[in-house]
């Protein structure tokens, strides 16, 4: 299927690794042009990975999403190499993992600021731009704990809900005008975010890194984790003119490991 991504751009944020670097994979593999950011060193070596399995343009910044000058700077750079912003991913690291005990309010409004005002500010940064052309493609990357909560994640599991709220009434506002919005909400996909929360598991329950990854798949209906292939290919698909009439949805990219009806 041709997704018609070819010469779209793409701008990916938290992209040296992971989720978000699978995403950026993806859209270079279906002809994208990518922009790509990270607080890390690792975004120039990502930025390289792609372009030499891809041969796609690639623009790769260092920024932090929870910074209002780094968002600014990096829209702005993405404008001027590339000329407009067609696909907008929402993506940040996790909150900490913890129960509310183990956790301060000082913790809580750091996982608002890099959870929920990251994806605010950039909204704000890169609507008008497509706007102006009257059309996007607006994906944020949550977590299947939107539809039931995760052991240990409260701050994950009350914050993005809020992420979720935001999506749905951009939808709504934005939709007449061209612009599409929608979340991808990942269950165990095998991560270096997934191994630190496998080891905060352990360590909390006195088990192996090995036991709580058998854990988790046991009570996937498909028996195992995802893989960042099988996301990136599924939100190059979700953000693209081929899914142009899906909009304001939660699609939950879980293996069947929500248990809920709706």
């Amino acid at each position: 299927m041709d997704l018609g991504l070819k010469d779209k751009v793409a701008l990916i944020t938290a992209a040296s690794q992971g989720l978000g670097k699978a995403a950026a994979m993806a859209f270079a593999h279906e002809g994208a042009r990518v922009a790509i950011c990270s607080r890390s060193e690792k975004i120039e070596a990502a930025a390289r990975d792609i372009e030499e399995q891809t041969g796609a343009q690639v623009l790769a910044l260092r920024a932090d999403v929870t910074n209002q000058e780094d968002i600014e700077r990096l829209v702005q750079a993405t404008l001027e190499r590339f000329g407009g912003i067609d696909i907008l991913i929402l993506n940040a690291g996790g909150p900490p993992p913890g129960g509310f005990l183990d956790l301060k309010p000082e913790d809580w409004e750091a996982a608002v600021q890099l959870t929920l005002m990251s994806a605010v500010r950039l909204c704000y940064a890169v609507l008008p731009h497509m706007l102006e052309r009257g059309s996007g493609s607006v994906v944020a990357t949550q977590s299947y704990s939107v539809k039931q909560p995760i052991d240990r994640l409260v701050l994950s599991n009350s914050v993005r809900l809020a992420v979720i709220g935001l999506i749905k009434s951009l939808a709504n506002e934005f939709g007449p005008k061209g612009i599409r919005f929608n979340s991808i909400n990942p269950a165990w996909t095998w991560t270096e975010r997934v191994q630190q929360l496998m080891q905060d598991r352990a360590k909390a329950r006195g088990t192996s890194l090995e036991e709580e990854a058998s854990r988790v798949t046991a009570a996937v209906p498909l028996g195992r984790m995802g893989t960042v292939e099988e996301y990136g290919k599924t939100i190059a698909w979700l953000a693209s003119p081929a899914a142009s009439f899906i909009h304001g949805h939660a699609l939950m990219f879980d293996g069947g490991a929500t248990k809920a009806t709706l």
